[in-house]
């Protein structure tokens, strides 16, 4: 069995040195990205059986990343290369702080709706013993349908949901809709895993204990909160406070999604057992630590 992850891939062209602007950029270094893919290689790497439910153009960039995840053992089972279609392609600019800004361009694929419309994503679930989500497939309206079925069919039948909102304004017409939909996906979930920022948009409440009580009053069994260089927390049927590990920061771009991918990693192995996130949770604060001292995502 495997764990299904929903979501994009895309390819990262990262500036390797400080700067304000994409146009004072002199070079750039690809990378495989999209927060989906993100989390599936990082799990892979970690032993996980994963597969990604997703796609990209069948254009030079799109074969180059699938080559690239396939490399890294994600199953590609219901990973599609479409003709006609381009490969989105991310700009990425990072600040002196560390910060990554994306100018994104290629096509909006609806990539999961794309790679699973042959059967609503019946023989994918089946194949899997849990579901990995964010927020990203849920801004397109059929893409949304498709992936909230699959939701809640995979809890009807007890198969785990691990929640990473991972939120991205832009991408919303609204912001309240944006709220809605991520909320939408708390109910149930055997883990939510939220940066700070991203609870407090969701739960009105800034403080990372409020936050985490009113994910975890959503309906979330377990909740983990990311606090940048302050480590992290975990509250709900298990608690834990794991502080930050210094770094030399270069990038934040990679960091949550490194974390993600080892905690889905380690609840897979362990059969999603609760006490394992609890004991990963070092491991993954301290990888997510390392990988802000490097460019790329991974």
């Amino acid at each position: 069995m495997t764990t299904l992850c929903l979501g994009e891939a895309l390819v990262d062209l990262v500036c390797e040195r400080p700067i304000a602007d994409i146009a004072e950029a002199d070079a750039f270094v690809p990378s495989a990205g999209g927060v989906a893919a993100n989390v599936a290689t990082v799990a892979a790497r970690e032993g996980a059986r994963v597969a990604l439910a997703g796609g990209a153009g069948d254009d030079s960039w799109g074969r180059w990343l699938r080559t690239r995840l396939g490399r890294e053992g994600v199953d590609l089972r219901w990973f599609e290369l479409r003709g006609g279609t381009r490969t989105p392609v991310a700009f990425v600019a990072v600040d002196a702080r560390g910060e990554p800004h994306y100018e994104l361009y290629g096509d909006d694929e609806r990539s999961v709706l794309h790679a699973l419309a042959a059967d609503g994503g019946e023989a994918a679930l089946d194949a899997a013993d849990g579901l990995f989500l964010t927020s990203n497939p849920l801004v397109d309206e059929e893409e949304r349908e498709l992936v909230l079925a699959l939701r809640e069919r995979a809890l009807a039948e007890g198969r785990p949901v691990i929640f990473d909102p991972n939120i991205r304004l832009q991408r919303w017409a609204m912001r309240s809709h944006a709220q809605q939909m991520a909320n939408a996906c708390v109910k149930g979930a055997l883990l939510v895993r939220a940066t700070l920022a991203e609870a407090a948009l969701m739960t009105g409440e800034e403080e990372p204990e409020m936050a985490a009580r009113a994910l975890l009053k959503g309906g979330a069994r377990m909740v983990v909160l990311t606090l940048g260089a302050r480590g992290a927390i975990l509250r709900g049927e298990l608690k834990a406070d794991v502080p930050g590990v210094a770094a030399d920061v270069v990038s934040t771009m990679g960091a949550g999604d490194t974390l993600t991918g080892i905690l889905l990693a380690r609840l897979q192995l362990s059969g999603y057992y609760p006490a394992s996130v609890a004991a990963a949770l070092p491991d993954a604060v301290a990888a997510a630590a390392r990988a802000t001292e490097r460019w790329s995502a991974l």
